[in-house]
C-alpha cells in the first residue's frame, strides 16, 4: 500500500466496490454460465466482509482484505496483462494505492527504498478544489472543464527520471452530500469561478466533510517520458532568462538522460560563424564545447574530418560516433573530432547541427563515457526536439544582437550604419570580457586613411536676426509695464513710481538702438526682482490696475517668463529650416550609401551641417577607389544645391523670411578619425590632423583677401580648398551641373584671408540657379527669384 494523502478534504473518502460488486450482481443472472459462476463466486467471497459493500474509513481494514479485495478485482487486473499494464486501484487525487499490476510493481521497486509516490504539481490547496470541481459537476450538475493531465515522477532503477500520466476510470465511485452541504446556485459557482485561487471562499460554498465518496478509481499509467522531456526542453528554450539560471544545464542534461533514457550523457554547443567558417564558444552558465575542448574559436576544416565535415556543413545531419576510440586509433589520435572527443574521455557521440533554412547555427553536442551508448540509432530522437533547439538558437542570436545594439547605445550613443559592424566586433568583445570575469572596457574605435567632406547651410545672418527678434520682445515688454505703471502713479502719485518709469525709459534707450550682450538679462532680472513684486501689489490694490496688470502677464509666454513673440517666430522659422533641411538631406544620403558605404552625420544648429568620411576601412568588406571619392564629391555638390531650392521654395511660408548660404570644404590629405567615448561621436585624431577641424570651424567667418566681403553669400555656393588638383576637379563638376541647369556661368575663384593658423585657402563661388517649385522648368539666379516670390 502506498502513501496516504491526509490533508483537508471537501469528501470523506470512503472505500468501497460497492459498484463493481453491483455489476456482479447482476452477472448472477446472465444466460453465460461460466459469467454467472464467476459472479458467484466473487460475491460468496465477500458477502462475510459487508464493510467492503458499505465503505469503510480504516485503511488497516485493506491489509487485513487484502485477499479477498484481490479476488474482487481480478477481472479489472488481468493476470494476463500484469506485466504489461501499468495499473493502480486507488483514491483519486491521493497517493494511495491498494492495488496494482506486476508492472507498476517493478516500477516502483526499481525507484528505489524510501522512494514515496507523490502526485506532480499538486499542493494541498490545489487538491481540495480539484475534488470541489467533481462535485460541483457529478453532484449540483454545473458543468466545469476541471479536467487536468495528473504525473507520477518515479526514478528507474538507473536513476533516469521517467514520467508517467495518469488517466482515470472512476466508474467505480458514489457521491452523497452530508448535513454540512450546502445548496449552490449559478452566482455562488459565478463567483467561484472568478477566485480560483481563494481558498477559503471554495471552503465556505464547499465546506470540508460536506460530501462523502464511496468506492475506487483504476488508475492507468502511460509512460511518457520521451513527450515529457520534447516538452521540458521546449519550455527551457522558449521560456525568458531561463537560459541564463544556475542550473539551466543541469536541468537540460537531466532532460536528455530521460529523453535518450540514459544516465549521464553530457550536452554541449559550439556556435558557428558563418564569415570565417569557425566553430566558436558560447558563453553561458554550465554551458561546454566538447568538440572545441575549451578553445574559444577554431576552424571547421581543423575540428572536423572530411566526412564529419560534409555531414555537418554540407548535408545538414547528425554525425553520430559510437565508438569513439576505434576511430582515434584508426586515424592514430591526429584527426579530429575523435582526438579532442577521446582525450575527454568520450566514448560515443552525436554531433547534431543547429541549422535553419540549411544555413547552420551551430552544432548540439551529446556525449557519453560509455562505447555505443549514443549511435545512429537513438540520434533519431533528435528529430523530434531539433525544430525547438533551432527556435531557441534563432532567438538567442536575436537577443545577442539586441544586447549587442544595447551596449553600443549606452557606450556610444547612436552609432551610424556604415561603422555599426566596428563596433559590433567592439561589442562582442566587451560582451565574452563581462562573462568571462574579466573587467569589461569598451576600446576607442578608429578609422585611418579616410578622406573627409563636409558641407553647412546656414541661416544667413541668424545672430543680427535673433537680437533682432530680442529686441523687439524686451521694446514692447517695456512699453507694456511702463503702460501700466504710468496709470499707477496718475492714481497714486508716489515718487517711486516715477523713479521706476524713469529706469524703464533708461532700457529701452539702451536697447533701442543696440542690444548689448547682457542687455537681455539684465532687463529680465529688473522684471522678476523689481517690476513683478509691484504688480503683485497693484493687483491687491486697484481692481483697474489688476485689470491693466492681468492684460500684461497674459501676454507673458509660461516657459520663458517674458514677453515671446517675435522671438517665437524666430525660433520657429529656425526649427522649420532645420528640420526640413534635415530631413531632405537624410534621405539623399541614403542613395549615397548604395553607391559606397561612408560614415555620415549632421547636425542642426543656426541652420544644418554635415560630415562625411569615405575609405576602405569604413567600408569593411568592400574595396576603396579614389572613383568613390569623386562620386561622393559630385554627390554632395548636387545635393547643396538642391537643399538651396528646398529652403526658398520653403521661405515665403515662414513666419521670418530667413536667407542661407552655402559652403563646402575640400580637404584631398587622408586622416584619422576617433570615436570619443566621452563625446560619443567622432572626431579627427592626432594634431596634424586637427588643421582640418581648425578650417571647418572658421571658414564661414572668414573673408575674400583685401576686402570686408564675407565669402558666403545669398545664392551662391562657396567651395573652399588649397590645392590645384581640387580646383580643377570641382570647376569640372560646376561646369557638368551646370549643363543640367544647377548654376549659371557666373562663377568666380577668390582667395581668403588668412585665419589664425591657416593661410593659402581658395574658393569657388559659383552662383545657383532656383527652381520656384520641383516641377517647374523655369531656373532663376537669387535675384530673380527674390523678385517672383515677391510679385
Amino acid at each position: 500500500m502506498i502513501k496516504e494523502n491526509n490533508s483537508e478534504s471537501p469528501m470523506l473518502q470512503k472505500v468501497s466496490f460497492n459498484k463493481l460488486l453491483n455489476h456482479y450482481d447482476e452477472q448472477l443472472k446472465s444466460e453465460d454460465k461460466s459469467l454467472a459462476e464467476r459472479a458467484r463466486y466473487v460475491l460468496e467471497a465477500q458477502a462475510p466482509y459487508p464493510e467492503l459493500r458499505d465503505g469503510f474509513e480504516d485503511l488497516s481494514i485493506l491489509e487485513k482484505r487484502k485477499d479477498v479485495i484481490r479476488i474482487i478485482l481480478a477481472d479489472t487486473f488481468s493476470e494476463v496483462l500484469t506485466n504489461n499494464e501499468i495499473k493502480t486501484a486507488s483514491i483519486p487525487y491521493a497517493n494511495l494505492v491498494f492495488n496494482s499490476s506486476k508492472r507498476f510493481q517493478s516500477i516502483i521497486e526499481n525507484a528505489g527504498e524510501g522512494f514515496e509516490l507523490e502526485m506532480r504539481n499538486m499542493p494541498d490547496d490545489m487538491h481540495y478544489m480539484m475534488q470541489c470541481t467533481v462535485i460541483l459537476s457529478f453532484y449540483y450538475g454545473f458543468s466545469l472543464d476541471f479536467k487536468r493531465p495528473l504525473f507520477y515522477d518515479i526514478p528507474d532503477k538507473n536513476g533516469v527520471m521517467r514520467h508517467y500520466r495518469i488517466l482515470y476510470n472512476a466508474d467505480f465511485m458514489e457521491i452523497t452530500p452530508t448535513k454540512k452541504a450546502k445548496e449552490l446556485k449559478q452566482s455562488d459557482v459565478d463567483e467561484l469561478l472568478e477566485n480560483f485561487e481563494d481558498l477559503e471562499l471554495w471552503k465556505e460554498k464547499i465546506p470540508p466533510n460536506s460530501f462523502i465518496t464511496k468506492g475506487f478509481v483504476i488508475s492507468n499509467l502511460f509512460d511518457v517520458t520521451a513527450e515529457h522531456s520534447i516538452s521540458q526542453i521546449k519550455s527551457s528554450l522558449i521560456g525568458n532568462n531561463k537560459r541564463g539560471s544556475e542550473n539551466f544545464m543541469d536541468d537540460f542534461q537531466n532532460t536528455f538522460s530521460s529523453l535518450f533514457s540514459l544516465n549521464g550523457i553530457n550536452v554541449g554547443f559550439a556556435g558557428y560563424d558563418p564569415n570565417t567558417n569557425k566553430f566558436l564558444k558560447i558563453h553561458g552558465k554550465g554551458i561546454e564545447s566538447y568538440l572545441l575542448k575549451g578553445q574559444e574559436m577554431e576552424s571547421c576544416d581543423a575540428m572536423l574530418c572530411e566526412y564529419s565535415y560534409g555531414k555537418l556543413l554540407t548535408d545538414s545531419t547528425y554525425y553520430a560516433i559510437a565508438n569513439v576510440e576505434k576511430y582515434y586509433k584508426k586515424s592514430e589520435g591526429k584527426v579530429q573530432p575523435y582526438k579532442n572527443l577521446y582525450e575527454q574521455g568520450i566514448k560515443s557521440a552525436i554531433l547534431a547541427p543547429i541549422a535553419d533554412e540549411g544555413n547552420l547555427l551551430g552544432v548540439l553536442e551529446l556525449v557519453s563515457t560509455k562505447v555505443n551508448e549514443l549511435n545512429s540509432i537513438n540520434a533519431n530522437k533528435l528529430v523530434d526536439v531539433m525544430p525547438f533547439i533551432v527556435s531557441a538558437v534563432l532567438r538567442s542570436i536575436e537577443e545577442e544582437q539586441n544586447l549587442i545594439d544595447a551596449i553600443i547605445q549606452h557606450e556610444c550613443t547612436t552609432v551610424h550604419s556604415s561603422v555599426y559592424w566596428k563596433f559590433q566586433e567592439e561589442a562582442k568583445r566587451f560582451m565574452t570580457d563581462e562573462l568571462s570575469g574579466n573587467q569589461p572596457a569598451f576600446k576607442e574605435i578608429v578609422f585611418k586613411d579616410v578622406y573627409p567632406l563636409y558641407g553647412q547651410i546656414d541661416i544667413k545672418d541668424s545672430s543680427k536676426e535673433r537680437n533682432l527678434a530680442i529686441q523687439r520682445d524686451l521694446m514692447i515688454q517695456l512699453s507694456e509695464i511702463h503702460s501700466v505703471i504710468n496709470e499707477a502713479l496718475k492714481k497714486f502719485k508716489l515718487p517711486i513710481y516715477e523713479e521706476l518709469m524713469f529706469r524703464i525709459n533708461d532700457y529701452l534707450e539702451e536697447i533701442r538702438e543696440t542690444l548689448y550682450t547682457n542687455s537681455e538679462q539684465a532687463i529680465f532680472d529688473f522684471v522678476q526682482e523689481e517690476v513683478n513684486p509691484v504688480f503683485h501689489h497693484l493687483k491687491r490694490e486697484d481692481k483697474k490696475l489688476k485689470e491693466l496688470v492681468l492684460a500684461y502677464e497674459n501676454q507673458i509666454d509660461a516657459s520663458t517668463e517674458s514677453y515671446y513673440d517675435h522671438r517665437r517666430n524666430y525660433d520657429e522659422s529656425v526649427m522649420e529650416i532645420n528640420k526640413k533641411l534635415a530631413a531632405m538631406l537624410d534621405k539623399k544620403q541614403l542613395e549615397a550609401q548604395e553607391m559606397f558605404p561612408h560614415y555620415f552625420e549632421r547636425y542642426k544648429t543656426d541652420g544644418v551641417e554635415h560630415n562625411m568620411y569615405i575609405g576602405s576601412q569604413i567600408a569593411n568588406d568592400r574595396n576603396f577607389d579614389s572613383l568613390y571619392l569623386n562620386n561622393l564629391r559630385l554627390w554632395q555638390l548636387q545635393v547643396m544645391v538642391e537643399m538651396e531650392n528646398k529652403h526658398y521654395a520653403l521661405k515665403p511660408n515662414l513666419p521670418i523670411q530667413l536667407d542661407v548660404a552655402s559652403l563646402m570644404l575640400v580637404y584631398s590629405t587622408p586622416l584619422a578619425i576617433r570615436f570619443r567615448m566621452d563625446e560619443k561621436r567622432f572626431d579627427v585624431d592626432g594634431t596634424y590632423n586637427a588643421r582640418y577641424e581648425i578650417i571647418k570651424k572658421r571658414i564661414d567667418k572668414s573673408y575674400v583677401k583685401g576686402t570686408n566681403e564675407r565669402l558666403t553669400q545669398k545664392g551662391k555656393l562657396a567651395i573652399v580648398y588649397s590645392q590645384k588638383k581640387d580646383e580643377k576637379e570641382y570647376l569640372r563638376y560646376v561646369k557638368f551641373l551646370k549643363s543640367k541647369g544647377y548654376f549659371t556661368n557666373n562663377v568666380e575663384i577668390v582667395e581668403l584671408e588668412g585665419l589664425q593658423g591657416v593661410t593659402g585657402l581658395k574658393a569657388i563661388r559659383a552662383e545657383i540657379l532656383y527652381k520656384t517649385d520641383e516641377k517647374s522648368t523655369k531656373t532663376y539666379t537669387y535675384k530673380d527669384l527674390m523678385q517672383e516670390l515677391e510679385s
